[in-house]
Formats: structure tokens, C-alpha cells, sequence
């Protein structure tokens, strides 16, 4: 992953024009800004909503409603941690519970050494569980071992970035 840019609001005001015509643009424009800064600016709240002409309520509630929008710049890297109902059988909670022991990293707690292990509800890949995502990547069939080197990895490229 390369770094990202920061806050830029003219580059936002084109992201956001850019999708403003299309049929339902709101959630494209969160996409895009969250892909392009890593997060929604707060600042971003009133320029969408005045480009769609909607409030800025509207537009807060969504970008609060998806747990993927975040409201501020990453502090580090993200590992998802799938704890759906298949990964679960798979045993996937007590993947968890162990991880959060050996690391101190508590799951849905923030970042910890730069790295934010984070739940989700299906990557789609529930035949290898459990899961996890990671700059992109499914990581399948997780054990301790390689949840371990994922989270390694993780600290190491998010303190090299």
C-alpha cells in the first residue's frame, strides 16, 4: 500500500463532482475519498451534501452507518478478522481470543503497535476459514501461527510507511 496524500479539498471537490451525476452518488463519493485519503474528512461532510443537495445529516449517517468509512486519518494498518458464522465453526473466536492474549492487541480496540485488528462479517471465502483481510488479501485457514506473521507483517510495513 503507498502512502497515502493528505486532506487536499480541491482534489475532494473534483472526486466528489466527478460522481455527483450519477444515480445514487453518495456512496460512491465516500469510496472514492476513503480510497484516495484513507478516510472522510469531516471538511468533506458539507461539500458533499451541498454538490447532492441533500444534508449534511444525510450524508454523516451514512458515512457513521458502514463501519468501512473511517472519519480520520489511519493510524497505522488494518488486519479485517472474519467472525462470521463460518469462520466461527471454524474456530475463529478462539483464534481470536488467543491472538488478543499473545499480543495485547485487543480486537476492535484501536490501534495497538501501529496495527488494528478490526471484525468483519464474511470476506466470502467460508469453505477456508477463518479469514482475514489484509491490504487487499484474503488470508485463509488462519492459524495462530499465521494470524501471528500477518500482524508481524503488518507492524513492520505500517512502521516502514
Amino acid at each position: 500500500m503507498e502512502k497515502l496524500p493528505a486532506w487536499d479539498e480541491p482534489r475532494a471537490r473534483a472526486l466528489i463532482h466527478a460522481k455527483s451525476d450519477l444515480e445514487g452518488p453518495l456512496l460512491p463519493i465516500l469510496h472514492d475519498l476513503q480510497e484516495t485519503f484513507g478516510y472522510v474528512d469531516p471538511r468533506a461532510v458539507a461539500i458533499i451534501a451541498g454538490a447532492l443537495n441533500i444534508s449534511r445529516a444525510e450524508v454523516f449517517g451514512t458515512l457513521s452507518f458502514y463501519k468501512d468509512f473511517k472519519k480520520q486519518k489511519p493510524l497505522g494498518r488494518t488486519i479485517k478478522l472474519c467472525l462470521a458464522e463460518a469462520c466461527q465453526a471454524r474456530g475463529a473466536d478462539a483464534l481470536a481470543d488467543r491472538f488478543e492474549q499473545n499480543t495485547g492487541c485487543k480486537i476492535d480496540g484501536g490501534y495497538h503497535e501501529g496495527v488494528e485488528v478490526e471484525t468483519v462479517y464474511c470476506l466470502g471465502n467460508c469453505a477456508l476459514g477463518p479469514n482475514a483481510l489484509y491490504d487487499g488479501e484474503i488470508f485463509g485457514a488462519l492459524t495462530d501461527e499465521s494470524l501471528a506473521a500477518l500482524h508481524a507483517r503488518a507492524r513492520r510495513e505500517g512502521a516502514a510507511s
